[in-house]
């Protein structure tokens, strides 16, 4: 009877502390007013987000009516000739949720002060809890005093700066990559605003760690490592309920999803639901490199089963023992996730699907591409960032796209990907058809050259590259027939590209373009070192994952890294800042001309074609003004008015992890 009697006056209430939010402080000078930024004008976060849990806990959000299309790839050729593109998509398709932060959470200057708000405010032992707010020896002696930490901390107040040095100084004595994995995953769950610094400050010593290649050995061991849970596993046990467990997580104001089943983890095969690590990582990165706020970044595992025999069998393992989940079972599970999704955080939550297999990858790119907002990474992200180191090393070789004959090792999401952009690009250059652009691209899988011949037993993926040739077996062979310019491994396979194979195609290019882009380093189809010295010093490289500068007859050889991390922090905040409501392939083209932009004629001098990672909050701040350009250009974004200086307010819009005075 009480919660009844109190129940009228709960609006009232969440207007009040409404109130108090906006007139205490308002927005700084300049504020972007975005919501994306990760800072608050003085309102109870907490409690705006336990009125907002309340509302739509009860009520849910309105959902749209999904619109039928396709966008301008290969899903044409999944989704069937006959359905409409994203653009032409009725204006009822962009009716539903938002992901904007309605209260203002988590939106205020660095000099503004904040109140650390969880249920009641945080203070004591339960601030010193808390990884949004905990400074650990940097709460200065008026907070401890105010929040009632005296006695819980040593005497001293040290700036977040010592605490960045210390904090490095202790990782660098860890011998092994995965013991550092785990003190910085200790980090996260402990002082969220140390962690995000440390990351950003030395982002270069640091990104090998919470991402590939250690990303990898972590999932392999994550049930042995596994401590506390982060982000939501959602298993078969939960269908038919999968909303009511998305609404157990605490953040409602939710912008990007990174989701896996763990089918296809990096190059290391089917690692069921330990591939968490991948989404935790993803978003990590997200928010270090592209400056979305962490609380609006949710990491989601889709646990339907394994069909690794070793995790079944390892006592350690942490999810559901049983085969796979496949055909019709699979699909309505995927479709009741999508569809809770769209419910629970709206029409703008960005889910980027990860590691799936290639059998699931496209098809779900295919069916949810036009009404939902997607965003495959090993398809399109890596797609998006081959193109642009392409497109910088051709102001190294000469040429254009069009000019240049590819072979790919490896015909799976990334190489098709890859291929498809490539040929989308070269055909806007070109005013080409595409298909004819896709001619001047081969592709070879465990079966050999893929040509038409082989045309009924291929993957409907793989067919638009089936080109009239006799058959060819082996990569070697290929590489002597078809006399490529550019080499693209995406196979997964370790030590593909041979001795043989650099040196044939050495003999007949000056400067080769050599792109060994398989993850992890054990899976890397050559490293550095053998494609500079069997090119004789003359191949323009880069790989996946980071190799050790080279020296070759007295001249240091820069490997490029073709990291992913380099195109999906930036399209995220472009698609999120922009409002928009689906992912167009020419996006994805915008994001790899503004990567390509950033690289320096001294990065060229060093044989390097893409930028250094010291830079990369410039360079998503530029990727995503880039994107966010051209959906405003093709009408898919939903924040009006368009800002003036897209860079700027990309920059303005980026999470700060500088720690923030309490009253």
């Amino acid at each position: 009877m009480r919660a009844l009697r109190r129940a009228p006056f709960l609006p009232l209430l969440a207007r009040r502390w409404q109130y108090l939010g906006s007139s205490s402080s308002g927005l700084r000078s300049g504020c972007c007013g975005c919501h994306l930024c990760g800072e608050t004008p003085g309102l109870p976060a907490a409690a705006a987000r336990w009125w907002s849990r309340w509302c739509v806990g009860r009520r849910g959000f309105v959902t749209s009516a999904e619109a039928q299309g396709e966008m301008e790839s290969t899903m044409k050729g999944i989704r069937g000739g006959g359905a409409p593109c994203v653009l032409d998509m009725d204006d009822a398709a962009t009716v539903g949720g938002g992901v904007e932060d309605t209260y203002g959470e988590d939106r205020a200057t660095e000099e503004q002060l904040v109140t650390p708000w969880t249920v009641s405010v945080a203070s004591g032992y339960n601030l010193l809890r808390d990884p949004r707010y905990n400074k650990g020896l940097a709460f200065t002696e008026k907070e401890r005093e105010t929040h009632y930490l005296r006695g819980l901390l040593p005497p001293t107040v040290i700036s977040q700066e010592l605490q960045e040095r210390k904090i490095m100084l202790n990782i660098r004595q860890y011998q092994l990559p995965l013991q550092r994995y785990m003190a910085m995953m200790d980090l996260q769950e402990g002082n969220e605003r140390l962690f995000y610094k440390l990351l950003i400050d030395n982002v270069e010593e640091l990104l090998p760690i919470v991402y590939t290649p250690t990303v990898g050995e972590a999932c392999q061991k994550y049930g042995s490592i596994f401590s506390r849970p982060q982000g939501l596993y959602i298993s078969l046990k939960e269908k038919g309920k999968i909303l009511e467990v998305l609404k157990n997580w605490p953040e409602r104001s939710i912008q990007v999803i990174v989701v896996t089943d763990g089918e296809r983890i990096l190059g290391l095969g089917d690692l069921g639901c330990q591939g968490m690590g991948i989404p935790v990582g993803k978003l990590s990165l997200y928010t270090a490199l592209g400056g979305v706020r962490p609380s609006a970044c949710l990491p989601i595992t889709l646990d339907v089963g394994t069909n690794n025999e070793q995790l079944l069998n390892d006592e350690f393992y942490i999810g559901l023992r049983q085969r796979r989940a496949t055909g019709q079972e699979y699909a309505d599970f995927l479709h009741e996730f999508m569809s809770a999704v769209k419910q629970n955080y709206g029409e703008k939550v960005l889910i980027q699907f990860e590691d799936f297999a290639n059998h699931n990858a496209f098809d779900l790119l295919a069916r949810y591409g036009t009404t939902h907002l997607v965003f495959n990474d090993d398809i399109q992200g890596t797609a998006s960032v081959v193109l642009a180191g392409l497109v910088a090393a051709l102001r190294l070789v000469g040429g254009t796209l069009a000019e240049h004959t590819y072979l790919f090792l490896g015909a799976g999401e990334a190489g098709t990907g890859i291929a498809e952009l490539i040929a989308l690009e070269m055909s806007r250059q070109t005013e080409t058809p595409i298909e004819e652009c896709r001619k001047k691209i081969w592709l070879v899988d465990s079966k050999g050259l893929i040509v038409n011949k082989r045309k009924e037993s291929l993957q409907h993926f793989k067919k638009p590259w089936a080109h009239e040739h006799e058959h060819v077996d082996n990569l070697l062979d290929a590489v002597n027939t078809i006399k490529p310019t550019v080499l693209i491994g995406t196979s997964g396979k370790g030590q593909t590209f041979t001795q043989e194979v650099v040196e044939a195609i050495s003999s007949f290019n000056e400067m080769p373009i050599i792109l060994a882009l398989s993850n992890p380093t054990s899976q890397v189809e050559c490293t550095a070192e053998q494609a500079y010295t069997w090119s004789k010093g003359r191949a323009v490289f880069a790989t996946g994952s980071p190799f050790d500068p080279v020296e070759y007859n007295g001249k240091i050889h820069v490997p490029g890294q073709a990291n992913n991390a380099y195109i999906f922090p930036g399209f995220g905040l472009g698609v999120v800042m922009s409002g928009a409501i689906r992912v167009h392939d020419d996006m994805l083209l915008a994001a790899s001309e503004a990567l390509a932009q950033q690289v320096t004629q001294e990065n060229f001098e060093k044989g390097l074609i893409y930028p250094p990672f010291s830079n990369i909050r410039k360079i998503s701040a530029h990727i995503a003004a880039n994107v966010a350009a051209k959906a405003y250009e093709l009408g898919l974004a939903s924040r009006r008015p368009r800002p003036k200086d897209l860079v700027k307010y990309a920059e303005s819009c980026m999470y700060s992890p500088i720690y923030r005075n309490y009253r």
